[in-house]
């Protein structure tokens, strides 16, 4: 019994266990969902990747909900001021980390500690005073750190990024307090992509210290002490490869005389951004640019220049610059007006290849140096202030030879015809823009380049196109201008955009056979048919958007089920939209659907007068079949017998009765019947039709007048009766006077036996009368015909004498 009970407490042990298990993996997995929710309730909007946007939302801590799930975070722009060992203890999945723009003062020591594969975290625009490496030691995985805009002054007493060995892009400093660099601050770092500094008050840096990075791609350096500058560029003679200055001013010669280590570093690329120059410093750094022999381009960006350009005889000219590329964007030279034309340079001209020169009041490039750029093939002076007659002399005969590409946009062109002819020498050039000018009208016939095949003159206030327009081109953009249709030959022609005009139709395509690419986008396009489509040939892209399309049956049958479409058609559906018939207003071409009366219109109508033919024939053979005609006829001598005057009871009747008979029965009326009734004793005057008609009168009215002017209607009912239309007309009008009048004014006589079914249907009145009055029957025995003529004279008696 022991070993029994004992057997049982070991099975019941395992038991307890699993329940102890279960449970404890139940509580793990409820705690995860319950912190997921808090963290979906705090930041609502994390995508597919797992990344979650909580900036903006005035947090004050780190919301505790983070689970391992999540691999981005933004908790910037919060009021974040510490962040705690256990905030970010599950995002053991976190790459991207970005807790700038925050009011962070302390970060506890192991913060950081489980974000192994964290490769971005961004710290900037806080208040940290101090950096600590135990922040980082942890991050093996971290590329690019940011710790701009915070308050400390130095990097610390330790190498701060020692255990940071796949950091490839790195921001300090600030420009409030940050004021010296030490030679350890850079251990540990071998490569960066981009390094930037931030050090408007730098006052101190030790030489050697950025000796230790071997090879940085981009450097920016934002510092204005020159010595300061001078140090630092000494060290980065064979690591940096493109050095950025800002926020920087060389007012003397000496000041620029610093940057002398550039002239023998590995450097390739300068970049001078708001940096201030005078006639005199310009001069020395050309100098020591010249002695750069790895650099080959040289960039100035929102710059200001105190000067007049006059350096001739102060540039040596020994050798060529090793210079290629120029660019100048927004130059302040504040007295352009009293520019001189920078006689001296020509020198340092002959290598380059691209120059651009935006935004910098450029009206006039002086004919001798146009002529010293030998090399030139890329050249953009748009946003400038050129004029005609000033590109005329700029473009001089010799300047720029090898000329390639040429950007006149946004200047003060205003003759097109002029513009072509100053560039017409210009062999090798095959890109024009001159968009964004003021041409209006343009002249029937123009110069230009041989070899012009892209030109742009978008923007220029053109009204219609002409023989002006190159017949080399492959490129055409004439978008943004007032065209109302476009017949121009170009037979070389790729590529049209004429957006941004009023053209109704597509071009014609005979005039450009070769179009690959049209944009006609924003335009007065109402549709296009299947025909104008397939004649573009070679067509392979077609932005037809945003226009008002009328969206016809035969529009949509087309764009909705022509194979292909959609692959050529650009922004296609979205910006096709229905503008007209109202029923489909504002829906997508791709989606309208029309009724089928819309779309078959012809078809409709041809149905619904074949269905109303259809009904009035049915109409018809039913008027027929029911004799509709004639109730018609009988309502109408009913009607005008009605607007009759009705007579006084006491009038004078001119006959005992009006006999009603078929013409065909006549031989027994006039033969047998009249001469029994006529001449009996005393005699019954009848009223036939043959002999008591009024000639000349409407027969309508001889019956109605016969009728009321007798005592009885006599109806002489036979086979032939019912197949007479007169006898109906007399039986209906005898009906009338016996309901109008309430008397008993008909007698029928049954001439032969008639069978109710045969009695047409039309003759309702006579199958009623039948139905309700006694009628007297023709015999054949001639022994009962006395008894006949003697029960009809009676019946004609019987009318009271008023």
């Amino acid at each position: 019994m022991g070993e029994k009970n004992q057997n049982m407490l070991n099975q019941r042990k395992p038991n307890t266990k699993q329940i102890w298990r279960v449970w404890i993996f139940y509580m793990v997995i409820s705690a995860n969902r319950s912190e997921e929710k808090a963290m979906m309730q705090v930041c609502p909007s994390c995508d597919a990747t797992h990344f979650c946007d909580c900036s903006s939302m005035d947090l004050s801590t780190i919301p505790s909900g983070l689970t391992t799930d999540v691999t981005g975070l933004n908790l910037s722009y919060n009021s974040i001021d510490h962040v705690r060992e256990t905030d970010l203890k599950l995002g053991v999945n976190l790459r991207v980390l970005l807790l700038q723009s925050n009011q962070i003062w302390t970060i506890d020591k192991e913060s950081f500690i489980f974000l192994g594969k964290l490769e971005h975290l961004d710290l900037s625009n806080n208040k940290l005073t101090h950096l600590s490496p135990i922040w980082f030691r942890h991050l093996f995985s971290l590329q690019h750190l940011n710790i701009q805009g915070n308050l400390y002054t130095t990097l610390g007493e330790n190498p701060l990024f020692s255990n940071l060995k796949n950091l490839r892009y790195l921001h300090l400093g600030n420009n409030n307090s940050f004021s010296a660099i030490r030679k350890q601050d850079y251990d540990g770092i071998t490569v960066l992509e981009q390094l930037e500094i931030d050090g408007q008050r730098l006052r101190q840096y030790e030489s050697g210290s950025l000796t230790t990075v071997n090879s940085i791609n981009h450097i920016i350096i934002n510092i204005n002490d020159v010595q300061v500058l001078s140090v630092m560029l000494e060290d980065l003679i064979n690591s940096a490869i493109c050095v950025e200055l800002r926020n920087i001013a060389f007012n003397t010669a000496n000041e620029s005389s610093l940057l002398e280590p550039m002239s023998h570093s590995v450097m390739e690329k300068l970049v001078l951004k708001n940096v201030l120059f005078t006639d005199a410093s310009v001069i020395r750094v050309l100098n020591i640019l010249r002695h750069a022999k790895q650099l080959l381009e040289l960039e100035v960006d929102d710059s200001v220049l105190r000067g007049t350009g006059k350096w001739h005889g102060q540039i040596e000219v020994n050798r060529e610059s090793a210079i290629e590329v120029i660019t100048v964007q927004r130059l302040a030279i504040e007295q352009f007006y009293l520019f001189s034309d920078l006689h001296g340079v020509e020198n340092l001209l002959g290598n380059i290849t691209k120059t651009t020169v935006i935004n910098t009041n450029v009206f006039l490039v002086p004919c001798s140096i146009s002529r010293h750029f030998s090399s030139l093939l890329y050249l953009d002076l748009s946003e400038n202030l050129l004029a005609d007659p000033n590109l005329e002399h700029s473009s001089c005969a010799g300047a720029w030879p090898l000329l390639q590409t040429f950007n006149l946009s946004q200047n003060s062109l205003d003759d097109l015809e002029m513009t072509g002819r100053s560039l017409s020498h210009l062999k090798h050039l095959t890109h024009l823009d001159i968009s964004q000018n003021n041409f209006g009208e343009i002249p029937e016939s123009c110069q230009w380049p041989e070899n012009l095949n892209y030109l742009n003159i978008s923007g220029t206030q053109i009204t219609k196109l002409t023989r002006c327009i190159p017949q080399t081109l492959e490129v055409l953009d004439v978008s943004s201008n007032n065209l109302n249709d476009f017949r121009l030959k170009l037979p070389r022609l790729k590529e049209l955009y004429v957006a941004k005009n009023k053209l109704k139709t597509l071009p014609d395509a005979p005039f450009i056979p070769n179009l690959v690419a049209l944009r006609i986008s924003r335009n007065k396009l109402t549709s296009f048919s299947k025909e104008e489509f397939g004649s573009f040939r070679k067509m392979e892209t077609l932005d037809a958007g945003d226009n008002n399309f009328i969206c016809s049956c035969e529009f949509l049958s087309f764009i909705q089920y022509q194979e292909g479409i959609a692959n050529v058609l650009a922004n296609w559906p979205e910006n096709y939209i229905c503008d007209s018939p109202s029923p489909v207003r504002g829906q997508q071409v791709k989606a309208a659907r029309l009724s089928l009366f819309e779309c078959h219109r012809t078809l409709a109508v041809s149905l619904i007068c074949i269905l109303v033919v259809l009904v009035i024939l049915l109409i018809v053979i039913l008027g027929y079949k029911l004799h509709v005609i004639w109730y018609m006829k009988m309502t109408w001598a009913w009607l005008q017998a009605k607007r009759k005057p009705k007579k006084s009871h006491n009038h004078d009747f001119c006959y005992d009765a009006f006999v009603s008979y078929s013409e065909r029965d006549s031989e027994w009326v006039e033969n047998l019947m009249v001469q029994e009734l006529e001449n009996a004793i005393p005699p019954f005057k009848l009223c036939l039709h043959k002999r008591d008609f009024v000639p000349g009168k409407w027969i309508i009215d001889n019956i109605i007048d016969s009728i009321e002017k007798s005592h009885k209607t006599l109806f002489v009912l036979s086979e032939h009766f019912v197949q007479s239309e007169w006898c109906k007309y007399e039986l209906e009008f005898s009906h009338f006077r016996l309901f109008d009048e309430h008397n008993d004014a008909a007698i029928l006589i049954l001439l032969e036996p008639i069978q109710e079914q045969t009695i047409p249907k039309r003759f309702c009145k006579l199958r009623k009368i039948m139905n309700t009055k006694t009628y007297l029957e023709w015999p054949l025995d001639e022994n009962q015909q006395q008894i006949f003529w003697n029960n009809l004279k009676t019946a004609l008696k019987s009318y009271d004498i008023i």
